[in-house]
């Protein structure tokens, strides 16, 4: 299996509340409250391992509030690429009601000064040539510039490294110019990227990415790379919470494209573990029968690149 960083610049504690109807203005009791350490590296990188792949975790972490992720790292075995930083790691919270609508209320994080952005681009350097690829996923925490973003980018794709991007806004736009491996953005984070032209995908594949995966919720997952334009809808699931899905599809999708898999079963495993994620609370492959099961109701056709 491969080795892969993840990296996750702007990490999270996510505090899901379970109920059955968010009523806004009211007394809301929850039926649980779980805590997670997360944000979609860290969420990537679960699934991954579950996988069977050798995974690092790194970007930066608040000093004052490790213990979830340190705890973590140690019980699934991640090698630890974490930069330190004052504060506190923030916390997001997932209000998820039984029909599957999730409300998110994301803090900003920490600051992140010049010197830590420099300490984790050394990181990088010195530890980057171990691994096969990298996912850099999640928002970019305060201090972190698009054009910084970039220039980290930049640098990982020329230590030779496969680059999976999942991001939005300035940080998706600044990224994009790096001519990242693969990205996965959702329908409407490319059309905010890319303004809706007409010819996205190919001015994508001209700059430089490979695989430009584009996922739609419900309706499915688009993959378009040379020679491949394929179409997955996903099998009818129970919805617990959508946290965590569009991480796990893009696990999927990097582990059937280091794998040497066919582009149809890369897509079809891809779009079951995404299909799996949305019926849990929590992160990673629980259940091999149940993947099993989904793979087989997973539709894969061929599509006419737009």
């Amino acid at each position: 299996m491969a080795r892969i960083l993840t990296l996750t610049l702007n990490p999270a504690l996510d505090l899901t509340v379970r109920l059955a109807r968010l009523e806004p203005g009211e007394v809301n009791r929850s039926e649980t409250l779980l805590t997670h350490a997360a944000g979609k590296g860290v969420n990537v990188a679960q699934v991954l391992a579950d996988l069977g792949h050798q995974v690092s975790v790194g970007g930066f972490l608040g000093e004052e509030n490790p213990q979830a992720f340190d705890a973590l790292i140690a019980r699934r075995g991640f090698g630890n690429a974490f930069i330190r930083v004052p504060g506190e790691t923030r916390s997001n919270i997932k209000i998820a009601e039984q029909d599957g609508r999730v409300t998110d209320i994301n803090a900003p994080g920490p600051l992140v000064s010049e010197a830590a952005q420099e300490e984790l681009l050394k990181m990088i350097a010195m530890i980057g040539p171990e691994f096969d690829a990298v996912v850099v996923a999640g928002s970019l925490p305060r201090g972190v510039s698009p054009q910084w973003f970039q220039k980290m980018l930049e640098q990982l794709k020329n230590l030779g490294l496969k680059v999976a991007l999942d991001t939005s806004g300035d940080a998706l736009r600044a990224g994009l110019k790096a001519g990242p491996w693969l990205v996965k953005p959702n329908t409407e984070e490319l059309a905010d990227a890319l303004g809706n032209a007409p010819d996205a995908i190919s001015q994508l594949h001209q700059q430089g990415v490979e695989h430009v995966v584009v996922s739609d919720g419900a309706a499915g997952v688009s993959w378009y790379s040379p020679g491949t334009s394929l179409h997955a809808t996903p099998p009818k699931v129970a919805v617990a919470s959508t946290v965590g899905a569009g991480d796990s599809l893009l696990a999927g999708m990097l582990h059937g494209l280091l794998s040497s898999d066919t582009p149809e079963q890369t897509l079809r495993r891809a779009t079951a573990i995404a299909a799996m994620a949305v019926t849990q609370i929590g992160f990673g492959i629980s259940d091999h029968a149940q993947l099993a099961c989904l793979e087989s109701g997973v539709h894969v056709r061929a599509l006419t690149e737009q």
